[in-house]
């Protein structure tokens, strides 16, 4: 597909879904099980203390953005809408280095966002834990199998839940315990590592922006593409920091909770709260994970018709989201939540900075501007020709 063909295909398209949609989607890759849980931000951003931990936090913010913005800008000059599409343009032959690390972080995200879920269960039913993972990976494979609308109706629906919950969680935790939150923040406390902390989440997670390139599709310009990338940062890190604001009052003793937010949400001693913020997790978890692997569906299903071969069928992308699935579960089952995150995201973390975003912006970013003027063209012609008929 070329660029010139997107702002055709993309006229019908809304504000929600030029400007919204993709911040959207790209919070719903990178939330996940550790950051819905507040294990990623125990161990991420707490070990540099409070203030540290929020300046990793706006500094990771400020890099999501301007990597989505790019990647977006990117991909759209180059008509790719899906990852491996994407990295032939950036990488060339050298794409498969992507693909592979890819295929790690999808196990070991998998596997995360089970155990989640299995921990879920067992804290609020008394599950077996691989009940719990058995559930969530059935949920994925619903939604994945009915392709795009499926899975941005997901994006989208979740995101209102998620957004509500968190502005909830705030209300009572200031109310409940917002004095111990000011008085944390007012004992000095070290802030040395914030900086790695946040280059190392930003590196694991910015790849989001390239697993959610199917919903770019429904951008009209460049300057579309720039907007929506900018706002991905601030949209997909506002509920962490809201979050990691209330993980304050208890620190440092929170940071070696397996599940933060069980933890807290017992301290608020509020039953029905429990259940509907554990249920937005269990949602968080699930609009990752169809993220995750809906964007795999696309990858092959370009593939496929790339060599001529027909668009990928339900039966088709339910046995792919299937079969990774499955194994993840049995990772999941095997491993406990704290170290797939501790010792699995920090070594990817690198991977991805060395593959993804140097080349992205060094390289993409060139090639970008260097090509500005043609990719105007390129979305001025089709007004020009309708105004010449």
């Amino acid at each position: 597909m070329s660029a010139a063909a997107t702002p055709a295909a993309a006229a019908g398209s809304s504000w929600f879904q030029r400007f919204l949609l993709p911040g959207f989607a790209f919070k719903a890759v990178v939330i996940g099980g550790g950051y819905a849980t507040g294990r990623e931000l125990a161990e991420f951003f707490l070990p540099s203390g409070p203030w540290g931990g929020l300046a990793a936090m706006l500094l990771a913010m400020l890099l999501w953005s301007i990597i989505c913005a790019t990647t977006f800008a990117f991909a759209r000059a180059i008509g790719a809408f899906d990852y491996r599409s994407f990295f032939e343009g950036l990488l060339g032959r050298a794409w498969i280095l992507f693909e592979v690390g890819y295929v790690l972080l999808v196990t070991l995200v998998l596997a995360v966002f089970g155990a989640a879920a299995g921990e879920i269960g067992t804290s609020i039913f008394g599950w077996p834990p691989l009940a719990g993972t058995a559930f969530l990976a059935a949920s994925i494979a619903l939604f994945v199998t009915f392709g795009n609308a499926s899975v941005e109706g997901l994006f989208k629906y979740v995101s209102f839940l998620l957004y509500g919950v968190y502005a909830l969680f705030m209300v009572f935790a200031l109310s409940s315990f917002g004095d111990e939150i000011a008085a944390r923040f007012a004992i000095p406390a070290p802030s040395d590592g914030w900086i790695l902390g946040g280059l190392t989440y930003t590196g694991y997670n910015v790849i989001g922006a390239v697993v959610i390139l199917p919903v770019i599709r429904h951008l009209t310009s460049q300057r579309d593409a720039v907007t929506a990338g900018l706002i991905a940062g601030p949209l997909a890190m506002a509920p962490a920091i809201l979050f990691f604001v209330a993980m304050i009052a208890f620190y440092p003793g929170i940071m070696g909770e397996t599940l933060p937010s069980d933890f807290m949400l017992r301290q608020l001693e509020m039953p029905l709260f429990h259940l509907l913020f554990q249920f937005m997790i269990f949602a968080a978890l699930l609009e990752s994970g169809a993220g995750s692997v809906h964007a795999i569906n696309e990858r092959v299903d370009a593939a496929r018709r790339v060599r001529g071969g027909a668009p990928l069928g339900k039966r088709a992308r339910a046995g792919i989201a299937a079969a990774l699935l499955i194994g993840c579960m049995f990772l999941a089952d095997r491993f406990g939540l704290v170290a797939l995150i501790a010792s699995g995201y920090r070594a990817l973390s690198w991977v991805f900075l060395a593959v993804y975003v140097l080349p992205l912006l060094t390289m993409g970013l060139f090639r970008l501007l260097r090509g500005r003027a043609v990719v105007e063209n390129q979305e001025l012609q089709p007004a020009v020709e309708g105004n010449a008929q």
